[in-house]
């Protein structure tokens, strides 16, 4: 019988998401392909430093602690399989446990998402993450720059989202960028009994739900919802969540103030967002990645 994934929480993750390759880019932007190959050819038996995704990544694997895996990681990425060599390699330096990868050297990898069964998709390159979003799959693109997740919980996945455009539709984002502030506040009152229709991200939160049921290897998770809406838009986004049966530890209904420096109270190992100037806002203090979906990504 051949090996299968169902029932897993698959992610997909670029190798420069999970480890940190910018003097490798650096070198690829200024030359070619053929001279950072030989960069990393030189550099195999280097680990490489932890990259922005790498803490998500970590924790998430903790919850393989039992008899059955839960969660399954799988580099999926541009990179040479010369440079995949010292991916593997640095993550067993980690002690992370990636088994799988597929390296396609310039290509797009995105549609290696589907035969994997992937649920979330990782990645710096803004091309593959609207193509892994456009094909149903949450993903996002990870600010390369942002800072790396604290220490401080070494047990806990904690992950925070965006509403609108994420875990949501961008149903009332459409009305807030066409008619204004109160005609959105407007429309999410009369309209605070419907459930929001979900966004990319639904699913993502759901199988974080089921980690957080049944915890193993002593990991456990905590969600949070980080969102512009304020009351009374406030309703309809707690009544989807609970249309959905899907409860999140901690809510914040900012009204527009900056994200970032509540995420950094927070302490989350990912902020997912789609509009740049709160992933900006978040990467100053968290690791951070646009989700590139919705209105305000059009185009």
């Amino acid at each position: 019988m051949p090996a299968t994934l169902t029932g897993q929480l698959v992610v997909a993750i670029s190798s420069r998401a999970l480890f940190d390759f910018e003097a490798e880019n650096q070198v690829f932007e200024a030359a070619d392909d053929h001279a950072y190959m030989a960069l990393q050819q030189q550099r195999l038996d280097e680990p490489a430093p932890p990259g922005v995704a790498f803490s998500l990544v970590e924790k998430l694997l903790g919850f393989n602690a039992g008899e059955t895996p839960r969660v399954e990681v799988v580099v999926l990425s541009r990179n040479d399989p010369i440079s995949g060599m010292r991916v593997f390699r640095s993550a067993r330096h980690y002690g992370l446990g990636i088994e799988r990868g597929v390296f396609t050297r310039g290509a797009s990898p995105w549609r290696y998402l589907r035969p994997l069964g992937a649920q979330l998709f990782l990645s710096t390159n803004e091309g593959d993450v609207r193509q892994a979003l456009g094909a149903g799959v949450a993903a996002a693109r990870v600010m390369p720059h942002a800072a790396r997740a604290s220490a401080a919980h070494p047990n806990e996945l904690r992950i925070a989202f965006d509403g609108d455009a994420v875990l949501f539709s961008d149903e009332a984002e459409q009305v807030f960028q066409r008619d204004g502030l109160d005609a959105f506040r407007e429309h999410e009152s009369s309209r605070a009994h419907l459930p929001l229709p979900a966004g990319p991200f639904k699913p993502v939160l759901a199988a974080l739900q089921r980690l957080q049921q049944t915890p193993s290897g002593g990991m456990k998770v905590r969600t949070a919802l980080v969102t512009a809406r304020s009351a009374p838009a406030h309703e309809r986004a707690i009544r989807t969540l609970m249309d959905w049966d899907i409860a999140v530890d901690e809510a914040m209904f900012l009204g527009g103030l900056a994200k970032g420096e509540f995420l950094r109270e927070f302490e989350p190992d990912f902020f997912f967002d789609d509009q740049m100037g709160h992933v900006e806002s978040a990467a100053a203090h968290v690791p951070a990645g646009q989700v590139t979906a919705g209105i305000v990504n059009a185009g």
